[in-house]
């Protein structure tokens, strides 16, 4: 078993990816003597970790992860784990000199998968993978999920939202960095229109002409708050939800690591990639909406601008009425 004290880690994006590393950090920390994690990432994305307690450094380029490059090498890393695996961080690895080790990402299989349909993907969490890259560390799962630490300062009160909001909410991500992945604007409609709480709108700024066409239709019952809130504002406020229905997006990551009742609705990508809400010893509060009949899902492991085959079945199709009653089930069993 290799000893370590210092160790670097890589993960450069997005923000679902970097939350689903907070459980290696955390296992590091605890179970490994004095061990001081240092944490390489995009400087956009910071703000997910500024507050993790089991982060000794926390570091974010801009541009390129070289602008770290002379400073890392001051460091002498005893291990670098990449949690990332591209051209970049290989080649961050090599200028290091330091061990190193990564995880699985199976591209091959999804190719097989999006390409042909043959599904040869192991039934395990990218989580789980990523654990593969500390197993000479000594280190293991220790099942306690995904977590994000919110500052004082950028918690959200209710009081902010509509009088009707106050005594509970759901949140429903409605954008996605690409297409394929969101929640088309009349099913949000509709799922709104049965459901029994009101719910925030949350997406980036680039959703918020969406968000005003969904509150437009169910003024009552949504409130609009695509691009109003910072990162962690926004985690402040889905933690705080009562239910969070998403598509296969960070939202979903966020709800998770504060173990909320999640319904999530899958578009052009599957569960089988490995990253579906990740919440050990509460799968019960997780139900997913997929329609496993069409036969050109999935068409990619990320997602397009638009629909390959100008349908976009893979959401269109799904019934409001079967998500009510995920909602419902969902809602009945957190009392």
């Amino acid at each position: 078993m290799l000893q370590a004290r210092k160790i670097l880690v890589l993960r450069f994006s997005s923000i679902g990816d970097i939350i689903l590393t907070t459980p290696v950090i955390r296992c590091m920390q605890l179970q490994l003597k004095n061990a001081e994690i240092h944490y390489l990432t995009r400087s956009v994305y910071k703000p997910l970790l500024q507050h993790n307690p089991y982060i000794y450094r926390l570091m974010g380029f801009h541009q390129s992860p070289k602008e770290f490059l002379p400073q890392l090498k001051t460091e002498h890393y005893d291990y670098v784990v990449d949690l990332h695996r591209n051209f970049r961080t290989l080649g961050l690895r090599f200028r290091l000199l330091a061990p190193t080790a990564s995880f699985p990402k199976l591209n091959f299989r999804k190719w097989l998968l999006v390409n042909f349909h043959i599904d040869t993907l192991p039934n395990i969490h990218i989580v789980d993978r990523y654990f593969e890259a500390v197993k000479h560390l000594g280190v293991i799962n220790d099942q306690q999920g995904l977590e994000l630490f919110i500052a004082e300062k950028d918690e959200i009160s209710v009081s902010e939202f509509p009088i009707n909001f106050r005594d509970g909410y759901g949140v429903m991500a409605i954008g996605a960095k690409h297409y394929t992945k969101q929640i088309p604007p009349e099913l949000a409609i509709e799922i709104i229109r049965l459901s029994p709480l009101p719910f925030l709108l949350v997406g980036g700024k680039e959703d918020h002409d969406k968000g005003e066409q969904i509150q437009q239709v169910v003024p009552l019952k949504s409130q609009n708050i695509c691009g109003k809130y910072t990162l962690p504002q926004t985690a402040a406020i889905v933690k705080k939800a009562k239910i969070v229905i998403t598509s296969d997006t960070s939202i979903m990551h966020i709800a998770a690591a504060f173990c909320k009742p999640i319904v999530s609705i899958w578009g052009n990508t599957v569960p089988q990639f490995g990253m579906y809400p990740y919440m050990p010893g509460n799968a019960e509060k997780s139900i997913i909406i997929e329609n496993k009949e069409l036969k050109c899902r999935p068409c990619s492991k990320l997602g397009y601008s638009k629909c390959p085959k100008g349908h976009f079945n893979c959401m269109k199709q799904h019934n409001p009425q079967r998500i009510l009653e995920a909602i419902d089930k969902l809602l009945d069993s957190s009392h």
